[in-house]
Parts: C-alpha cells; sequence; structure tokens
C-alpha cells in the first residue's frame, strides 16, 4: 500500500474526512496493564469510527481528550464532559427511538410524575450509557430526583446520547474509548460534585460504590441506599457486608426475577448475534463454539447460537448448571479439551482468567474470542499485550492478535462486555430491567427507618410481578384472575404476590 488513503464517512448532512497511512498507537485501547507495556496497534488506515451509534461514535477532533476541552450546552452550563456536545441532536433522535420500546419505564414515568416518590434524592449513577440508559435517567428526574451520571465500561457509552443528556442540563461524564485513568476521574467528577451530595447510588459493577468508600468514606455514610445490577457488583456488596464494611442498605437487583430472566437471559439471547455479526460477519452455521458459564447469560447465548446450527460446547463448575447443560443437548467439558477445534470462545462467568494465555496459545487461527460476562478480567487480555504478539486493529473493537507463526486469533472489545461494546441491547428488555432500577431506588428512598439494616436485599417479589404487569399490554396479554375460593384453596392474595421468594421461574 502506497500514498495516503482517503476515507469519507457521510454523517447525516456532514461528510467526515480522515487520511492516514501511518501506523498509530490506538487512543481507545489505552486502559489498565497497556501503559508502560510494548503494545502496540497498527493501523494501516484509520478508520472513521462514526459508523453508526451503536458501534461506535466520535467527533472531528477525535484525537484530543474531552477533559481538554471547552464546552457548554445551550444553557451555558458546562457542568459535564462528553466527546462532543454538538452531536445533541443525533442523541436526542435516539433517545425518542427507544422511548417508544420501552412501555414500562414510560408507563412508570407518567404513573408517577405527580407523586415525586424521589424528591430530594441525589443520585450517582455508574452505568452503561446509551438510549436505554437515557430513558431511565429522564424518568428518575422526571420523579423528582437530582442526578450525575457517568460510565461503568469504557467502550459503551454512545457519545451522541451522553451529548443529549448533557443538552437537556444533566451532568453527564462518559464518552467511548475512555483510558483507565479517565474511567476513575469521571466517577470521582461524579461523586465529589460542589455544593452536591449524594444520597443514592445507582450502580453496575460495583464501582461507584467502591471509589466512595474507598476515597470518600465519610460521605458514603451519608448514602441512603445502593442498587446494584451485576453478578460482579452484587458479589462485592456481599463481600462487604460480609466483612462488616457495608453501612447501608443495599439492592440486589441482579437477582429479581425480571432482571435475570429477561436482561440475562432473552436481551443476551439475542444480542449474542447481534454482535459477532456485526464485528466478524461470521456464518454460524457449523461452528463449533465453546461457552464458559451455564447461568442465564450462558444459557441465552447458547441457545441462540445453536439456533443457528452451531455445536455449542460447556464448560461449568457447578453441577447442577452442567446437568441443565447437558439436558439441553449440549456437552459439558473443559476448556483444555476442545480448545484447539473451537471456532468462537465466549466467556460468561464473572470470574477471573477464564480464559488464559495458554488457552488462547492453543487456539486455532481465526477462533473469535470474547466475553459476554460484566468484568473484563474473564479473558486474560493483558497477557497478550507482550513483544512477541502484533495487534492489528481491523475495524472498532476488533483487534487481531497475531503470533509469531503468523497464527491469529480476533479478539472483541479488548475483553469487555462485547454486546455492549459491539453493537446494543433490545430497548423493550432494557425497560424492564429500569422499571426494575427505579423501583428498587423507590423503595430504598422512602422506606422508613429500620426497615433496611445494613446488609444486602432482594427486591420484593410484589415489585417484580408490577414490573411484569407493566409491559404486558405491549403483548395484549391478558391475565387471569383467581376467584375468591381458588384464592382461598392457594392460599394466596388475588393480587400477588402469587409465588414464594423460594420459587424458581
Amino acid at each position: 500500500m502506497s500514498g495516503n488513503i482517503e476515507i469519507r464517512t457521510i454523517v447525516g448532512n456532514r461528510n467526515i474526512n480522515t487520511v492516514t497511512d501511518t501506523p498509530v498507537t490506538d487512543p481507545a485501547s489505552s486502559s489498565k496493564g497497556l501503559e508502560g507495556s510494548n503494545a502496540f496497534v497498527c493501523q494501516r488506515s484509520k478508520l472513521v469510527r462514526y459508523t453508526s451509534s451503536c458501534t461506535g461514535s466520535s467527533s472531528e477532533d477525535d484525537d484530543v481528550s474531552p477533559r481538554e476541552k471547552v464546552q457548554k450546552n445551550s444553557a451555558g452550563i458546562s457542568d459535564f464532559c462528553v466527546r462532543n456536545i454538538n452531536q445533541h441532536a443525533f442523541g436526542r433522535r435516539e433517545i425518542e427511538i427507544a422511548e417508544q420500546e420501552m412501555p414500562g419505564i414510560m408507563a412508570l414515568r407518567k404513573r408517577a410524575a405527580d407523586d415525586k416518590p424521589l424528591k430530594n434524592a441525589k443520585i450517582v449513577g455508574c452505568t452503561h450509557i446509551n438510549a436505554q440508559t437515557a430513558v431511565l435517567i429522564e424518568t428518575l428526574a422526571a420523579l423528582g430526583a437530582s442526578l450525575r451520571w457517568t460510565a461503568c465500561n469504557i467502550y459503551s457509552t454512545q457519545n451522541e446520547v451522553a451529548a443529549a443528556l448533557a443538552e437537556a442540563g444533566y451532568p453527564v461524564f462518559a464518552w467511548r474509548g475512555e483510558t483507565e485513568e479517565d474511567f476513575w476521574w469521571c466517577i470521582d467528577k461524579c461523586v465529589n460534585a460542589e455544593n452536591w451530595q449524594p444520597n443514592m447510588i445507582l450502580d453496575d459493577g460495583g464501582d461507584a460504590t467502591h471509589l466512595m468508600l474507598k476515597k470518600y468514606p465519610a460521605m458514603f455514610k451519608l448514602i441512603k441506599g445502593i442498587v446494584e445490577e451485576s453478578v460482579t457488583g452484587v458479589h462485592r456488596l456481599y463481600q462487604l457486608s460480609k466483612g462488616g464494611k457495608l453501612t447501608v442498605p443495599a439492592m440486589n437487583v441482579n437477582d429479581s426475577v425480571t432482571k435475570t430472566k429477561y436482561d440475562n437471559l432473552y436481551s443476551c439471547r439475542e444480542s449474542i448475534i447481534d454482535s459477532l455479526k456485526r464485528s466478524t460477519d461470521v456464518m454460524f452455521g457449523g461452528k463449533q463454539v465453546v461457552i464458559c458459564g451455564y447461568g442465564e447469560v450462558g444459557k441465552g447465548c447458547s441457545q441462540a447460537l445453536k439456533g443457528f446450527g452451531c455445536v455449542v460446547y460447556v464448560t461449568e463448575i457447578d453441577p447442577i448448571c452442567a446437568l441443565q447443560a447437558s439436558m439441553d443437548g449440549h456437552r459439558v467439558v473443559k476448556l483444555n479439551e476442545v480448545v484447539r477445534n473451537v471456532d468462537i470462545v465466549i466467556t460468561a462467568t464473572g470470574n477471573k482468567n477464564v480464559v488464559s494465555r495458554e488457552h488462547m496459545d492453543k487456539m486455532k487461527n481465526g477462533c473469535i474470542v470474547c466475553n459476554m460476562g460484566h468484568s473484563n478480567t474473564e479473558i486474560d487480555v493483558n497477557s497478550l499485550r507482550t513483544p512477541d504478539l502484533t495487534w492489528e486493529k481491523v475495524r472498532s473493537q476488533v483487534d487481531h492478535v497475531i503470533w509469531p507463526d503468523g497464527k491469529r486469533i480476533i479478539l472483541l472489545a479488548e475483553g469487555r462486555l462485547v454486546n455492549l461494546s459491539c453493537s446494543s441491547l433490545p430497548s423493550f428488555v432494557v425497560s424492564i430491567t429500569s422499571a426494575t432500577q427505579a423501583l428498587a431506588l423507590i423503595e430504598l428512598f422512602n422506606a422508613p427507618v429500620g426497615r433496611y439494616k445494613s446488609d444486602v436485599y432482594l427486591l420484593p417479589k410484589k415489585m417484580d410481578e408490577y414490573v411484569a404487569s407493566l409491559h404486558l399490554p405491549t403483548f395484549d396479554a391478558h391475565l387471569t384472575e383467581l376467584t375468591d375460593e381458588q384464592a382461598k384453596y392457594m392460599g394466596l392474595n388475588k393480587a400477588g404476590p402469587f409465588k414464594p421468594n423460594y420459587y424458581r421461574y
């Protein structure tokens, strides 16, 4: 290849041009473990990332850190840090589209707007920032809350949506492709604000909770409640509780039925296909896939891939989940037994170093490796940042890691959450999770003193049922009502809850 390459991308009515034919270090791949190493990313042509809101976004001055810019919204407010505030109109359209597919959270906004159940709530939010999250943020504001928001993942932020939220006056600190330092800086800017004292945390992964507890312990003690929605974050909360370090009540939304079944199972069943297709254009028929972990996320992924004709293997530590996988028609194996032959490796455990350098050394040429668990520790990516391996960026969130003999594996999103980094989630499913989160915040914020101690709680089942009922009208679904005689026979209240807490849906 000689000379310069011009790549022209049309976005709306604008032309965005970039010209380069020089290997560069990718600014978006700067994260913990990379700084100071010899890792090098080769880009023969630096593609414009503004291809779509889901797969990436950028601006003309993409290489300038948002922290170095002085930006103000139309009202003259500068209490935010996003990639480019001028993208707000595009982001607003994304939010409006999401609202159409989020009937439950919109119904909750309408029903509770007059009561303002979150009046005087000051919420620090640390979640994925996309169009669906924006609908939740604006719902919480409509219910009376004051908010400051940041991202829980350096690659999942939709820059246009962050700009739209900033334009609407919300203090948002997030952009796609943050460095590790940027990530913690953004959380700190949300937590430690002048003339603003947070009293609630909505977390996804536990990072805001972790920072506040470590850096601002006095502030942490004034928190009325924490709502956490990820396996990783819930695990952290239980560890804090066990060690006597959790001084505030917390709600484990991840294990509520409306989160586990819908977000983890049904959403992952659709988004794993979307993210793999968008990033690799792979054909699934006949491919051999190993899924590490057969919880709800693993079950959703396996259902989708099996439906497309893949041969699915499963690794598990839990005999109950392993038996489920076996009876669903999957072979339960150890990773070492199949790693030389499989075409795709997907992690969904929430653990660390599930896929090690030793495993990746054995993989065949062209094997796709990605993570569907919240934590970015499942694939030992740092072990690949060595002088003997070459990194080649082929498109946004897609790297070829090349061994000295020419073998290469395809690593997606540098081991971070692939569906939110390489595609998007179905808005309807996020509506279910968002409504669950909102109700958990309302419950903790309004609970009388003494109802909840400094421990981790599950959302009351009655609230799970309420969230489900908010979404049934979309399907024109009509519930059967118990007669008085039937309710007495079953020992139930006619209005619910209809299942005991130990019931497994």
